[in-house]
């Protein structure tokens, strides 16, 4: 029997469609009571299991080799949590025109998450960029945002963020960086049963984020967030998502140009240094935001799809220049012959698909 394919001409993340799901479930069926405490276990046990993974599935060597680069991946990190940051800032004065105060602390939370892996690995080898570097940048990113994230999130969100608190802190590292690092420790034994079972504990990652959406929009489903949200607010979040994107996909590209990278190092620090993790943002705003997690997501997951929907085009694009080129130009301009292994990262990855974003 043929298998199933996603339509290629679909612009919409499957993925994203089964959050949007969880949404209107939760919307319509909020866990409440003794349901409610039972989600919110089962929600904090799948963090720290997905975080597990990631440990485990991390290529310490890998990312060890990845060192000798460190160049691409000093502005790749530069762009993640100083630009980034710096741009979620300056949006402040789009209050109250364009965003309320909620949508714009979701728009913050979004600038201090890490990067992702897998989608921005995917790109550059469709760009035919530097794969290898987009490996380990999106490596470090995720392994940095454990850590540098949720500081960021005090230092510029403080204790407006709802439930943000220093215990918050704390649970970001027994939730978070506890198992991380107990999946790195592991790795040695349990790496290979990984790697062989890569598909069924992708289904895992997936469910297990699923899981934490329903759980944050129902409690803010039963304590009454959603009404801070009006389509008119959504179309302006939209608007400033969009120009958000534009400046860093420009930033990266140019900037990295005027930083003296090569064509295949500027591709991988375009999609590594442009790009936000849902699956990484949305565990740590779990546990950051407490009941207001649902608008502090919100901006995240649209921007999301919003990202990969303008990088799939420009991979192609980058793809197509390098056809046109015909090889020419230097070494930067030939195509990356590696094909990208996998890495961690809660779901698999492909054009229109949802990337293991982490």
């Amino acid at each position: 029997m043929k298998r199933l394919q996603w339509p290629s001409w679909m612009p919409i993340d499957p993925y994203i469609l089964l959050l949007l799901g969880t949404v209107g479930l939760a919307a319509l069926l909020p866990a409440r009571g003794t349901g409610a405490d039972v989600a919110s276990g089962a929600s904090t046990a799948a963090i720290a299991f997905l975080f597990f993974l990631y440990g485990a599935r991390l290529s310490t060597r890998e990312a060890l080799d990845g060192l000798r680069h460190w160049r691409l991946h000093t502005t790749v990190l530069a762009c993640t949590f100083v630009i980034f940051p710096l741009l979620g800032l300056a949006a402040r004065g789009l209050v109250p025109v364009l965003l309320n105060q909620p949508l714009y602390q979701g728009l913050l939370f979004l600038t201090l998450v890490p990067s992702t892996i897998q989608s921005s690995i995917a790109f550059t080898s469709i760009a035919r960029g530097n794969v290898p570097a987009a490996i380990c940048a999106g490596s470090f990113s995720s392994l940095v945002g454990i850590v540098v994230t949720p500081l960021l999130a005090a230092a510029v969100l403080g204790s407006s963020a709802g439930g943000f608190s220093a215990d918050s802190l704390v649970q970001i590292v027994l939730q978070l960086l506890v198992p991380f690092v107990a999946g790195q420790l592991l790795r040695p034994w349990i790496g290979g049963f990984i790697a062989r079972h890569k598909k069924v504990l992708g289904l895992v990652d997936r469910g297990s984020i699923l899981l934490v959406v329903y759980t944050a929009f129902s409690e803010g489903m039963v304590k009454g967030i959603w009404h801070q949200v009006s389509p008119l607010r959504l179309g302006g979040l939209l608007v400033v998502e969009a120009m958000l994107l534009a400046v860093m996909l420009a930033l990266t590209w140019y900037g990295a140009k005027a930083l003296r990278f090569g064509r295949e190092d500027r591709i991988a620090i375009q999609f590594a240094g442009s790009k936000k993790s849902l699956a990484s943002g949305l565990p740590m705003a779990s546990v950051l935001f407490g009941a207001h997690a649902s608008l502090a997501v919100l901006p995240l997951m649209l921007f999301h799809q919003m990202q990969l929907m303008v990088c799939a085009v420009i991979a192609k694009r980058r793809a197509q220049d390098a056809d046109d080129a015909g090889g020419a130009g230097g070494a930067g301009d030939k195509p990356a012959p590696v094909t990208p292994r996998e890495s961690a990262g809660p779901s698999r990855t492909a054009v229109g698909t949802g990337s293991r974003s982490r």
